[in-house]
């Protein structure tokens, strides 16, 4: 489990450290960083997929991500009496992506390329350093991959290091390169487990969604990102899943009601029966509110949990009275999965931090940049250029 997440430099998120626990919940007004810190996530995600570079071309570039403001802010910028200014810049403009738990840790610092480069690709940014260490916070001793510009550095079982790469591009990752199920099985294992971490932002609930549409239909242990193999994934639920905690979530939203998957030349269509009707209404028939709680309780409870759940404003077209079940839907499944969700909805945010184990991070700005509210972070070293 992630214990303790690291950005810095990145968009608002000047230096942010975050201590993590099963369930996560991060909050603030608009403007406050949310997007910024679930965008970090998957750029730590995108590391494990060799897509960080494209990602952040996608973004702008790195100079369009990078921490807008001064390098630091001086006393008298923080008080007021004196304008928030540029000062001399004491290190390298970078971005630092890192993360880490009782077991692993890991961090990326990404750079500007030199300056005399004649590519033109001279824009995208470059991999400075990598480092992966055992436990949550990097020390002298504790270091078992590193890589620093083009080299990279696995120490063995015996404590000795062995050069796995002497030119690794500045755009590939040690990650997806240097992992090896003999020699570096710690990377493999912690790539494979990155690779897990699912995102849920944009279950399409739209006139046109797919889940609204019958579908072919195949084991589904894992809903899509876009929601599209809905009623796969309710029958695979049904049948190698927890049946009976599907049927409660669901009970639990609408009192009365469950959905039942219908099959026609192997083509899946989802099925919601509810009290009082003489038929069962078709996915295209379902508001969109009702759609997406379902999408949820799909994605939810995957007879496949990852690691790592991030859900990003789930509360998104639900009625106020579905925010209560769906936190105790999200509470559920955070036994199973480490579970970080993004919201503004006081109601789910309320419901959610209700739990004795839920983690509730609050997100203001000062001056530009993101900061925690009452937040003490934890111990934190970024690996060196």
């Amino acid at each position: 489990m992630m214990t303790r997440l690291a950005i810095a430099g990145y968009r608002s998120l000047r230096d942010i450290r975050v201590p993590l626990g099963a369930l996560n919940v991060v909050t603030g007004a608009n403007g406050s960083g949310k997007s910024s810190l679930y965008r970090a996530l998957k750029l730590l995600a995108d590391i494990a997929q060799g897509r960080i570079i494209q990602s952040l071309a996608a973004e702008g570039g790195l100079q369009s991500t990078l921490w807008a403001g001064p390098e630091a802010f001086s006393r008298a910028m923080k008080a007021g009496t004196q304008p928030v200014q540029g000062l001399v810049r004491k290190n390298a403009i970078s971005l630092k992506l890192g993360f880490s738990g009782e077991d692993y840790g890991y961090a990326i610092d990404l750079g500007l390329p030199p300056p005399d480069s004649c590519s033109k690709f001279s824009t995208d940014p470059v991999i400075k350093v990598e480092s992966q260490w055992t436990g949550e916070r990097l020390g002298r001793a504790n270091a078992f991959a590193v890589r620093n510009g083009p080299s990279v550095r696995i120490r063995s079982d015996t404590g000795e290091w062995r050069q796995a790469y002497q030119q690794l591009a500045s755009f590939d990752s040690m990650m997806t390169h240097c992992s090896d199920p003999r020699e570096a099985v710690e990377l493999l294992m912690l790539r494979e487990r990155m690779r897990d971490w699912r995102f849920y932002d944009h279950l399409r609930t739209d006139r046109e969604a797919p889940s609204r549409k019958p579908q072919v239909g195949t084991y589904t242990p894992v809903l899509a990102s876009d929601g599209s193999d809905l009623a796969a994934a309710v029958q695979t639920v049904r049948e190698i899943g927890d049946a009976q905690e599907m049927d409660a979530a669901i009970a639990d939203a609408f009192p009365g009601a469950h959905v039942e998957v219908t099959s026609t030349d192997g083509y899946f269509e989802l099925e919601m029966y509810q009290h009082g009707l003489l038929r069962p209404l078709k996915a295209s028939e379902l508001s969109d509110g009702t759609l997406r709680y379902l999408l949820l309780v799909a994605a939810l409870l995957s007879p496949r949990p990852p690691a790592l759940m991030i859900l990003n404003e789930p509360e998104t077209s639900l009625h106020p009275d579905l925010l209560p079940p769906l936190a105790r839907l999200i509470a559920q499944a955070s036994k199973r999965s480490q579970a970080v969700v993004v919201s503004h909805a006081a109601t789910l945010v309320a419901a959610l931090a209700a739990h004795a184990d839920c983690r509730q991070i609050v997100l203001e700005k000062q001056l530009g940049e993101t900061i925690v509210r009452d937040g003490t972070p934890p111990d934190w070293t970024w690996p060196s250029r």
